[in-house]
């Protein structure tokens, strides 16, 4: 595996981007993973080096560049509430047209490196960036083949920029996985991006996975995390993958 992290021009700056591939057989598509609330760390490069070692150009970006964090543990240590706080105070500094003037940037580096396919992309966001996965297919519709949200929160909202509306300017295959127990992605909002996929004609999968809760495919989180559940998860992403990427 090749690994390298480097600064992405941007339009607010530069993000630090995590970059995974094999070694050989590329150039390989092009896999946008977008990190969820507690930032970048060892646990998500951990996951895009399996997501890279089946034959993909995962990048990695921080999106939490414009406050000048990249990984918590660097930070001042607070106690648990204050940390969770601070946490959600980065997470709500971020937009949608933000992340979308990133992803501009991260296919504009990976278009210039040999190790990148110029084909078909695809695009996955945990908990804060299922919706910019989804988003970032409607953004580059002609490049992002398929796009997945796990455990995505804020998937249906009154904006115009909503994922749920956001995916009928999409040409991707999108999936969604939810937890049946979570908090932050009610069954509610679950049910309400089925309907509105399913009325749209989006070419689209969202689906329950009973009995986990919020975080569960995430192998460091232990009062959640579901093995099953997770694997399930990586047999659905590969899937996904293979259909449209190859």
């Amino acid at each position: 595996m090749i690994e390298q992290t480097v600064e992405i021009a941007t339009k607010d700056g530069a993000t630090t981007t995590f970059i995974v591939h094999p070694e050989r057989g590329g150039p390989f598509p092009i896999i946008l993973f977008y990190m969820d609330a507690p930032a970048i760390r060892e646990e998500l490069r951990d996951m895009a080096r399996r997501i890279a070692a089946v034959g993909y150009y995962v990048m990695l970006p921080n999106l939490y560049y414009r406050s000048g964090v990249l990984e918590m543990k660097d930070l001042p240590p607070l106690p648990e509430k204050e940390a969770r706080a601070r946490m959600f105070g980065f997470m709500g500094a971020i937009t949608i047209p933000m992340i979308m003037d990133d992803t501009d940037g991260l296919l504009d580096f990976a278009d210039r490196d040999p190790a990148a396919s110029p084909g078909p992309a695809g695009a996955i966001g945990y908990c804060m960036s299922g919706q910019y996965a989804i988003n970032a297919a409607a953004r580059h519709p002609e490049r992002i083949a398929c796009a997945a949200s796990i455990y995505g929160v804020q998937l249906v909202t009154d904006a115009p920029d909503s994922p749920h509306l956001a995916a009928q300017k999409a040409e991707a295959e999108i999936y969604v996985a939810c937890a049946e127990h979570d908090d932050y992605a009610p069954m509610e909002m679950v049910q309400a991006l089925d309907a509105s996929l399913k009325a749209d004609g989006v070419k689209a999968e969202v689906e329950l996975y009973p009995g986990v809760h919020h975080g569960f495919a995430f192998p460091q989180r232990a009062a959640v995390y579901d093995k099953p559940a997770a694997e399930r998860h990586w047999e659905r992403l590969f899937a996904l993958f293979a259909r449209n990427l190859s």
